[in-house]
């Protein structure tokens, strides 16, 4: 069961209006970049439904499709920058981290949320019941991903402490927005370019549902932020993330589905190794007992 957030008046800092909404112009700059991004993959997805409804031959709505993907992906990487920009030159406040959230809401809620539902849901051309089936997958996954980013923010502010958030030991709890959006971007970029692969593409609604239960869950997921230019690795692992580099040059989009497909997948099955190692802890004590 989940911890409340311990709450205690004398451990509430009151902070200064001026200070907490100082705009700092390079992390925002990234920020605003992120929501740029997620505007144009938006704006695609509309044209590339509309050109397929209306059968028009000039625009071809697959490539509107896979350039929405990229868009995702580049709002991903303005959104790994804006905040590794802001620890650098401390220059972080509660303005960037609210901005951050508004960008990550539309990159990579709506966007993709609207790309599901236009490529592969096809409101309209499906029979009623697929039609509403539809819209209520696309708004479960913009709802969670909403509630995801408003949960990071409230158990961050520097007026909470989370015993929750103490024992993550700097990681995420749930699966980040981002990599969500990543994973469902990039499923939808093969498909696009693989006619053969349409017959699964009903399965994606499916992961996606799983994708928002993991957004809204308490399972841990690496985020990466104390990677710095001080950091130092083992060789094999220096040369694991060589390899893995090639992969992505060469093989591209299925190389970055298997990325984020490992990593969706290791939060989920490190976490159920420590639910079962938690169980056998307590096994064990009530056997001693």
């Amino acid at each position: 069961m989940d911890e409340e957030p311990d709450l205690e008046p004398k451990e509430i800092v009151k902070l200064d209006a001026s200070q907490a909404s100082k705009i700092y112009l390079l992390p925002n700059l990234f920020t605003a970049g992120n929501l740029f991004f997620g505007f144009l993959a938006i704006k695609n997805c509309i044209q590339a439904r509309y050109g397929m409804m209306a059968g028009d031959q000039l625009s071809d709505p697959m490539a509107l499709f896979r350039e929405a993907v990229l868009f995702i992906l580049g709002g991903m990487l303005c959104d790994s920058l804006d905040g590794r920009v802001a620890r650098l030159g401390g220059r972080e406040s509660l303005f960037g981290k609210e901005f951050d959230s508004i960008a990550d809401i539309v990159t990579f809620g709506l966007a993709p949320a609207l790309m599901v539902l236009f490529l592969i849901l096809n409101p309209g051309q499906n029979e009623e019941f697929f039609t509403k089936a539809g819209f209520f997958f696309a708004f479960i996954y913009l709802l969670c991903a909403g509630v995801r980013l408003a949960r990071f923010n409230v158990i961050t502010h520097p007026a909470v402490r989370s015993k929750t958030l103490d024992n993550a030991n700097g990681d995420f709890l749930g699966l980040p927005v981002p990599a969500a959006a990543g994973m469902i971007a990039t499923i939808v970029l093969v498909l696009t370019k693989h006619d053969a692969l349409r017959a699964y593409a009903p399965a994606l609604p499916i992961l996606m549902l799983l994708i928002s239960y993991l957004m809204i869950s308490n399972v841990r997921y690496p985020s990466f932020k104390k990677i710095d230019w001080q950091t130092q690795i083992r060789f094999t692992t220096f040369v694991a993330v060589l390899v893995v580099g090639g992969l992505v040059y060469f093989s591209r989009e299925y190389a970055l589905v298997l990325i984020f497909l490992s990593y969706l997948f290791y939060g989920l099955i490190r976490h159920l190794i420590r639910l079962k190692r938690i169980s056998a802890k307590r096994s064990s004590k009530a056997a001693a007992k």
